[in-house]
């Protein structure tokens, strides 16, 4: 009696298991994305580099950009194509522009929220 009733409970269906792995697909798709995004338009700070940071960029065809890098005190004005770099100009760093500071690393920002939730419990 006890085998029949295992045989009749319902189990996971195949389409329950499309479903799963359809959805750890798109988010694993999203990740990859995300990654790409970041690293095609330069939202990931140079972490702990201080002699070299790109001050700005701004695309100027589908593979062409000009960019600002700043090299101890001293901007260049640099275009980048696939093939290619090329110094388009030097200037010496503005007075009036604000630094801002480097973001901290993701252990001691991991470290902080830590504190900070074991502070609240």
């Amino acid at each position: 009696m006890a085998a029949t009733a295992a045989q009749t409970a319902p189990g996971p269906g195949v389409g329950q298991l499309i479903q799963v792995i359809l959805a750890l697909l798109l988010v694993l798709a999203c990740i990859v994305g995300g990654a790409w995004l970041m690293r095609r338009y330069a939202l990931v700070p140079g972490a702990g580099n201080t002699h070299l940071r790109v001050v700005s960029g701004v695309m100027v065809g589908t593979k062409e950009r000009v960019v600002i890098v700043e090299v101890e005190g001293t901007w260049l004005v640099v275009g980048v194509t696939h093939q290619q770099v090329n110094l388009l100009h030097t200037l010496d760093k503005p007075a009036d522009v604000v630094t801002t500071p480097a973001t901290p690393a993701f252990a001691q920002w991991l470290q902080a929220a830590m504190a900070k939730r074991n502070t609240s419990s």
